[in-house]
């Protein structure tokens, strides 16, 4: 049997599943929620201040970009298990998280005094913010990695980087709980980094974890 038709029978085969591929995958970021929510207890917690934060838009956007890129990465993770699966409309719809931030930053832009820039760009916990997202991820990085091994990945790098953005934005949710710098400047900046962080270890393990 060649290649593209070894695939082509993969394909119909996981195509024959899907369902059970998306709960495979549902049940993955279950177990990894509850991993990193433990992790990140005994790291770090949420802030004293939480609900008082939680008042404010600044705090409040950080969730919303998180979740949006978990949303986003989990989708292109679970289209990248089934073999000849198109990606157009799901690496499309990795701009949301960015969009989204994209906004926030330019409200920050019009509305706070640009002498105050470059210190909220800082903040004052980014070596934290670079420690604690790829430590929070790790574990649910390793849980995505096995789940879609149980799929067909035929891209295993890009499937890997898909595992580290999602568990990318998994991690980040729940440190932006504990983090005190709010501003849409310092997440577009440290988190991103942080996250990216995960995504380039996930795609060198999908490299050789999801070979097959």
């Amino acid at each position: 049997m060649e290649t593209k038709d070894l695939i082509k029978a993969i394909s119909s085969d996981a195509t024959a599943r899907p369902r059970s591929l998306g709960a495979l995958l549902l049940a993955a970021v279950a177990i990894a929620s509850v991993i990193a929510a433990i992790v990140f207890s005994y790291l770090a917690g949420p802030r004293a201040d939480f609900a008082a934060a939680a008042e404010t838009w600044r705090f409040l956007i950080k969730f919303v970009v998180t979740l949006a890129l978990l949303a986003t990465s989990g989708a292109l993770a679970l289209t990248l298990a089934r073999p000849g699966a198109r990606l157009g409309m799901r690496v499309a719809l990795l701009a949301v998280a960015p969009a989204i931030l994209l906004g926030a930053i330019s409200i920050e832009l019009a509305t706070i005094p640009s002498t105050e820039w470059a210190t909220r760009l800082v903040g004052t916990n980014a070596r934290v913010c670079l420690t604690l997202i790829p430590l929070i991820g790790l574990g649910p990085l390793g849980i995505f990695l096995a789940a879609m091994r149980q799929g067909a990945p035929t891209r295993p790098t890009l499937t890997g980087a898909a595992c580290g953005l999602l568990a990318g934005g998994l991690a980040a949710t729940l440190y932006a709980a504990h983090c005190f710098d709010d501003s849409p400047f310092f997440v577009a900046t440290w988190y991103t980094l942080a996250i990216a962080m995960l995504t380039a270890v996930g795609a060198l393990a999908g490299r050789y974890v999801l070979r097959w």
